[in-house]
């Protein structure tokens, strides 16, 4: 007789759903509103105030777990990308695409951040993607296909803000986009010209590699 895995208590299980609940409506909620309560929160999770601190002892636990959630959907984005890619645009136009709907989905954390997340925290929340972005320009710079007259710290730090900044403008309503502009934007930020950035971002969208909203 085969053994089967133990299903989760109801009553555990229902605790997961409503921790879930709670952080979707924080993040849309927050998105909208970087200083909305605790209590509009709890409303819009369909939820009792009390009920979010069963969960959340209070509202840095809440942005916490939301940035948890954040933090986790960068790290399986980039093991995704797994694979190599053929040359260092490519790779970075993938990664942009990629990284892109978890950016977005993320996006309200971008406004917190200013309200006290932390260095420390944005830090550890970026490590992956960091990690991977270094790993690319460096490529990309011994090949001759991005800047050189800028060091490579800097120049991965000019992308990422400039990427977050993109975002930003995202969630002030001011820009739409699905990553395919932002590719081509990082491209073109690195050193690449415009219509090669271009025929890079297209040449990705033909082989499947088009943002899924997540």
């Amino acid at each position: 007789m085969t053994d089967r895995p133990a299903k989760a208590p109801p009553r555990r299980h229902g605790a997961r759903v409503t921790r879930a609940r709670i952080l979707e409506a924080a993040r849309r909620e927050l998105g909208r509103d970087p200083d909305r309560s605790l209590a509009g929160i709890a409303e819009a999770a369909g939820v009792a105030r009390r009920t979010v601190y069963v969960h959340f002892a209070d509202r840095a636990a809440l942005v916490e777990g939301l940035t948890a959630d954040a933090a986790e959907a960068v790290r399986l984005a980039v093991a995704a990308m797994s694979t190599p890619a053929p040359d260092p645009a490519s790779a970075l136009a993938r990664f942009v695409l990629t990284l892109w709907p978890v950016g977005d989905r993320y996006r309200t954390l971008i406004g917190l951040t200013r309200q006290g997340l932390g260095d420390d925290r944005v830090s550890e929340l970026l490590a992956p993607a960091r990690d991977t972005v270094a790993g690319i320009l460096a490529a990309g710079r011994q090949e001759g296909v991005f800047h050189s007259s800028v060091p490579p710290g800097s120049l991965s730090r000019a992308l990422e803000a400039h990427l977050l900044a993109l975002l930003d403008c995202v969630n002030s309503g001011m820009w739409t986009d699905d990553g395919t502009g932002a590719a081509a934007a990082a491209l073109i930020a690195v050193g690449v010209d415009s219509e090669s950035a271009a025929a890079t971002v297209t040449r990705l969208h033909g082989n499947g590699h088009t943002p899924q909203a997540l």
